[in-house]
């Protein structure tokens, strides 16, 4: 079940970038408020200085399953989706450590742009300051907490996308691709050449999530990981 996961994860990367990217706004309009905390019996994880609280896992474990419930269509044992859940919060930390070596950083102008474009907190199509905070403190956050979780988010994407726009196609795979049109050439020309870039953009496409899990596996073999499973 929980290669089915993973691979809805890689069939549809829109839904995974949905799950991680927006969970910290999807949890304040859907559940409520569990607390930031960290509770009784230590993190559910660490990955080197970071760590997953039990009440964070308990936002994404809700929110995952809701949004692959809608989504995906599968049914899902729980257990196996627990440790499915704590598998992407440990990559996202990872993704984190991976920013801070890379010397990352996040600009207030960054965070400002994300949290305005997002539309549960807009009116009319604008942020609306006094929505975003109602919203907040009707689910007992604070901006400054918000905005936390949003910065790490944005932090570790910013990652991600140094790793992939470090990856090109080379001449030589340039070629094997075009060689890949094996049907007849398109009398219109506009088309054939659309047609030849859809090729090489896929291609691209799977160069560049071959080197993230590479990366990604390459910072796991030399970080420290435990994963409290008793706590999940």
């Amino acid at each position: 079940m929980i290669k089915t996961m993973r691979d809805a994860a890689h069939n549809y990367p829109w839904l995974l970038k949905s799950i991680m990217g927006l969970l910290a706004v999807a949890f304040v309009i859907t559940m409520g408020w569990w607390g930031f905390g960290e509770q009784a019996g230590g993190p559910v994880a660490k990955v080197g200085d970071q760590s997953v609280s039990l009440d964070e896992f308990k936002r994404t474990y809700e929110n995952m399953h809701r949004i692959y419930k809608d989504n995906v269509k599968t049914d899902f044992k729980e257990e196996e989706f627990k440790e499915f859940v704590v598998g992407q919060l440990v990559d996202s930390r990872i993704w984190i450590i991976a920013a801070e070596e890379m010397g990352v950083r996040v600009s207030d102008a960054d965070l400002r742009e994300l949290i305005m474009q997002t539309p549960v907190f807009q009116k009319n199509g604008a942020f609306d300051p006094e929505l975003y905070k109602r919203i907040l403190a009707a689910n007992h956050l604070t901006p400054a907490s918000f905005e936390a979780i949003q910065h790490q988010e944005v932090l570790a994407n910013k990652a991600r996308m140094i790793v992939r726009d470090s990856v090109a196609l080379t001449p030589a795979e340039i070629a094997e691709g075009q060689s890949l049109m094996t049907r007849p050439q398109d009398s219109d020309q506009a088309k054939a050449a659309e047609a030849k870039q859809r090729v090489l953009d896929d291609m691209l496409l799977q160069k560049q999530q071959r080197a993230l899990v590479s990366f990604q596996q390459s910072m796991k073999a030399k970080l420290p990981i435990t994963i409290r499973r008793e706590l999940l």
